[in-house]
């Protein structure tokens, strides 16, 4: 029902990430159904959406809402008006172009399930997912992401275009979608989505998977380790222990969804680069030779020995 076509990458990061309670950055070009994706996977699910559209002038109260000012009678008083960020799904649309403050109320957020407003806490959905993006090619205008919210997304996912057929089948069924009703009835309760997240909680990994894990993420911080290859002369800085504890999740979530009780190899290796990419930091000479975190993520797993 979740009909992304030429995107199914995208699509199996909304799911691990809605499977792991995480959030999702995501890179790509305009109009490659980012949108259409969340407004899809709350229709499914039941679950309400929120977007905001992120520009230079947006303050805090934008996004998590502030205490109005109300006078009834002789007895005036204040009371708090929720933001967006109080939907299940968040689209947040060029997050990269909101200022520092802004950027610090949406991480509170996504890391403490929580608003505070006027000293006082609001918590958020149980089923709160944010999908951030981020336009690849204009950067004139942006804040970069600190590296501290950059950690906080489970998963980053870089979108292209869709290939010739996928882009034929696009119009094909926004042809056919319009003749049809939509979609009224939910095909998931957020009761199944608790469930599902405990299901994968107990998701069995063994201990050399474990071991392969953090060899992965050591890469990136001990990359003298591995010096007959390009990764010490590519790497300035790796990735924190988020990105483990990431990666173990985003790997059950993955088996779960392949139905099994158990990790592979395969599982760790599927969501690795994604969980990896946006926690590095490359230094001036792969930057030079045009070498993406992608690139280096993929170095790392030929590099590092499987179990």
């Amino acid at each position: 029902q979740l009909r992304l076509l030429g995107q199914e990458t995208l699509l199996d990061n909304l799911l691990i990430a809605l499977l792991c309670n995480g959030h999702v950055l995501l890179e790509g070009y305009p109009g490659t159904a980012k949108t259409r994706a969340v407004k899809l996977l709350g229709q499914c699910l039941g679950a309400t959406m929120g977007r905001i559209q992120f520009t230079p002038d947006l303050l805090p109260a934008d996004v998590t809402g502030a205490e109005v000012f109300h006078h009834e009678g002789e007895q005036p008083s204040l009371s708090f008006q929720p933001g967006p960020i109080f939907n299940n799904l968040i689209l947040a649309d060029e997050i990269n172009r909101a200022p520092a403050k802004v950027q610090s109320a949406l991480l509170e957020a996504m890391q403490e399930r929580q608003v505070t407003v006027a000293g006082q806490s609001y918590p958020l959905a149980e089923v709160f997912l944010v999908l951030a993006t981020q336009n690849p090619i204009e950067q004139e205008g942006t804040y970069p992401l600190p590296e501290a919210q950059m950690d906080r997304f489970l998963l980053k996912t870089q979108l292209d275009y869709p290939d010739d057929e996928a882009e034929l089948d696009i119009i094909r069924l926004v042809r056919q979608e319009e003749r049809q009703e939509p979609l009224n009835e939910p095909l998931l309760s957020q009761t199944q989505i608790m469930e599902a997240r405990a299901e994968v909680g107990d998701i069995r990994v063994p201990e050399a998977l474990e071991r392969y894990m953090v060899a992965l993420v050591m890469a990136s911080r001990r990359p003298e380790r591995y010096p007959d290859s390009p990764l010490p002369a590519w790497l300035n800085l790796g990735a924190s222990p988020r990105a483990s504890i990431a990666l173990d999740k985003a790997a059950r979530a993955m088996a779960w969804l392949d139905g099994r009780d158990v990790v592979l190899p395969e599982d760790v290796q599927a969501v690795f680069p994604n969980v990896i990419a946006h926690r590095i930091y490359l230094s001036y000479q792969a930057q030079a030779e045009a070498v993406d975190a992608i690139a280096v993520a993929e170095e790392i797993l030929r590099q590092v020995a499987l179990p």
